[in-house]
């Protein structure tokens, strides 16, 4: 099942002519979530062709370089004749502005667009297969953080061990994957868990937002595949790091230690390291056990299982 990450927008307050402002589309399945909306989002859409069928826009603070693209995000798809509705997540307190946001320039959406407040520990939206929770950051205004977690996928189905247990070939084998126990014709029960295995952890990502280090990111979910973090700023600039509410590259690789990700992409980088981001990842590398990246404006990651070495 395809999980892919687009990083639309990559850089800080600031813009570069490399970097957008922030903004994250994930793709699972076909579902688009859009995680904030900086200027310019909508023709990042366009230029690195993840199309318009978002659903939910999550929104960590309202900052401008994190929800000014959201205006002409919405007109657009109002030109679109979109019918679909958009619900859109934004952190406790902050519904009054982002429904003026909305409706800026007297825009008011033909299509239905629900603003639901977040914070910390909720879950902000519920799918057959997953969710997307809510985790407290540090910045220096109302904010949160959102994780994407798939729940645990059944067992892997032992064909060899069922045969030898007698079970026929047919649809018993899909009774017991389905956690049915079986009877077979001499009257023995045949138990789920006498042919399937544990159940296999989904995938996780995680995405900070604007923050300073906090323990709520370790909190959310479990050693997640791809830990996206504020790094703003390399260790030339910490002191900076710390009054602006941001985090350097070296923090968020401690971070991601702690919290057993298997993969961390540094975002949010400064306009001053427009074109120069070695230190972000020599820094980073020197601390993390895992990958580091710093992503480019259009860079798709595709999210595999845990255990897809094992497929």
């Amino acid at each position: 099942m395809p999980l892919r990450v687009t990083f639309l927008g990559t850089a800080g307050a600031i813009p570069t002519t490399e970097r957008n402002p922030s903004g994250i589309f994930v793709s699972r399945e076909g579902e688009g979530l859009l995680f904030d909306a900086g200027e310019g989002t909508q023709r990042q859409m366009m230029r690195f062709g993840t199309g318009f069928s978002v659903s939910h826009l999550f929104v960590t603070h309202l900052h401008g370089d994190h929800v000014l693209g959201i205006p002409g995000l919405l007109q657009t798809m109002d030109f679109n004749d979109r019918e679909e509705p958009l619900a859109i997540h934004t952190p406790l307190g902050t519904r009054r502005k982002l429904k003026s946001l909305v409706n800026a320039l007297d825009n008011d959406p033909a299509f239905p667009v629900r603003i639901n407040e977040v914070g910390d520990g909720d879950v902000a939206y519920r799918a057959d297969e997953y969710e997307i929770r809510v985790f407290g950051t540090d910045h220096d205004t109302r904010s949160v953080g959102y994780a994407l977690v798939e729940d645990d996928r059944k067992g892997r189905f032992d064909r060899e061990r069922a045969e030898e247990l007698g079970v026929p070939v047919g649809p018993k084998f899909s009774q017991l994957h389905e956690g049915t126990p079986v009877e077979l014709e001499d009257g023995t029960v045949v138990e789920p868990e006498q042919v399937v295995g544990d159940p296999r952890p989904g995938r996780t990502i995680v995405y900070t937002g604007d923050t300073r280090p906090t323990a709520a990111t370790l909190e959310v979910a479990d050693e997640p595949d791809l830990l996206i973090h504020d790094a703003t700023f390399a260790e030339d600039r910490a002191d900076r790091a710390a009054k602006t509410a941001h985090a350097t590259a070296t923090q968020a690789a401690e971070i991601a230690n702690r919290a057993g990700a298997k993969r961390l992409a540094l975002m949010h980088i400064s306009s001053r390291y427009a074109g120069h981001v070695e230190d972000h990842e020599r820094e980073a590398g020197e601390v993390f056990d895992g990958d580091v990246l710093v992503p480019e404006d259009g860079q798709k990651l595709e999210i595999p299982y845990p255990d897809s070495d094992e497929e």
